[in-house]
């Protein structure tokens, strides 16, 4: 379980993981090694972009000593810069450029590296456009060519300043998000064995299908999938055993179960960052709303809760005994309007293996950091932990309180932690 709260967690936080280097390479102009006195602010990569080379090897020379400046000729080639050698703290766009001008550029730029300051460089007859740019929040700051060096190098620090506390603010968020999770995830396994078992296999299933096609932003999906069982912590651990061994339920306890994404929504939602995971918990049983806007979020939404559904039916179509073939063709018939990827990629999924080196192994000298690799049942059978959870110190204390009162068996079986393959996020 912790493995699992980890991979979500290397995944909401890449700012950590990446590398800076030094940059070269066509269209880059790199000055040459600073002293320490220049501080962090080299670190940091500057963005020139203009129609005019001659301008461009201007703005190198006049700032190199201060900043380290990169520059592109033309939006497009910027673009690609920005793909290939990014992030950029801060750049730097003229106004007028052919085929793509400065608007429409840093437009582009908001949104393929939405903390990147932006600044647009105009002339007087300019000034309405630009002060509608900075109003609409696509740009930070503009200034009036030809612009002096003190004017620039005061623009460029405040925008590096800017920079930092755009990432300072959106680190700690992330942060706490991971923080969240994690803990919302121990909850879980602790309070539901039986819930988080179910949420361990839907994520397996969903990683799957989120790998087949390919989606941007594969945590959303995953940590929807291991949310998607978090209000199960309301509903009687009778009525839940009987959920995921496919035995019957009666109309009560039907509604009692139906109702548990709206407990998980209601949970989630107010967190920051989690709003649309709330809202694809929210609907893996319901309809989705026909009319949506059909930007790029709600599309994600839309799919998220697509995807999840398909899960979660699959894996208690398997609960009940069905083959693979015979839970994905249920899946064709009965789900309107479903992917067929979703149903190849659950279909051409492996089934679950033991993990490897699993070994037998006594409760008095279980450590953290092994994987059940069978259920574990009090001796009046009541579920005490999940196959597949990862032995943390709640689980440990949990196992070691049942085992000193009689109530579990001696020894269990175990496997070692491997090591997590965590999806990379767009920054």
């Amino acid at each position: 379980m912790k493995e699992v709260a980890e991979q979500i967690a290397w995944a909401l936080c890449p700012a950590g993981r990446a590398e800076r280097c030094s940059l070269t390479g066509g269209g880059h102009l790199s000055g040459p090694t600073r002293d320490a006195g220049v501080g962090n602010r080299m670190a940091e990569k500057i963005l020139f972009v203009d129609d005019e080379p001659i301008l461009l090897q201007g703005y190198h020379r006049l700032l190199r000593k201060e900043f380290e400046i990169s520059t592109a000729v033309g939006g497009a080639a910027a673009l690609i810069l920005i793909k290939q050698q990014g992030p950029f703290a801060v750049v730097v766009s003229d106004m007028r450029m052919p085929e793509m001008d400065g608007v429409e550029f840093l437009h582009r730029v908001r949104a393929a590296a939405p903390d990147t300051v932006r600044i647009m460089l105009t002339g007087n007859a300019d000034l309405d456009v630009a002060t509608h740019a900075v109003n609409e929040g696509n740009i930070f700051r503009f200034l009036n060519k030809p612009a002096n060096k003190e004017t620039l190098v005061k623009t460029l620090s405040d925008s590096l300043e800017q920079y930092r506390l755009v990432r300072a603010e959106k680190e700690l968020l992330e942060h706490t998000l991971r923080g969240t999770v994690y803990v919302l995830t121990e909850v879980l396994s602790m309070a539901s064995p039986a819930a988080f078992s179910r949420a361990a296999r839907v994520r397996r299933y969903v990683q799957r299908v989120v790998e087949k096609l390919k989606l941007d932003n594969p945590w959303k999906y995953e940590v929807a999938a291991m949310m998607s069982q978090l209000g199960c912590v309301t509903i009687d651990p009778t009525t839940l055993e009987k959920v995921y061994s496919g035995q019957d339920l009666s109309p009560e306890e039907e509604a009692q179960y139906a109702a548990h994404p709206r407990v998980a929504e209601d949970l989630l939602k107010n967190i920051p960052r989690m709003e649309s995971v709330a809202w694809v918990i929210a609907h893996q049983f319901e309809p989705l709303p026909a009319e949506f806007s059909g930007d790029r979020e709600t599309t994600e939404m839309r799919l998220g809760a697509q995807i999840l559904r398909a899960a979660v039916i699959f894996d208690g179509l398997l609960r009940k005994k069905q083959s693979r073939v015979d839970a994905a063709l249920f899946l064709a018939r009965r789900v309107a309007n479903l992917d067929p990827r979703i149903i190849d990629a659950l279909v051409e999924m492996e089934p679950e293996v033991a993990g490897q080196g699993t070994r037998t192994m006594g409760i008095a000298d279980l450590a953290t950091g092994w994987v059940l690799q069978d259920e574990v049942r009090t001796t009046e059978g009541a579920l005490v932990a999940a196959k597949g959870q990862e032995v943390t110190v709640p689980l440990l204390t949990k196992l070691q309180s049942f085992w000193k009162k009689r109530a579990i068996q001696d020894f269990v079986s175990v496997s070692p932690k491997h090591e997590p393959q965590s999806p990379e996020v767009a920054a």
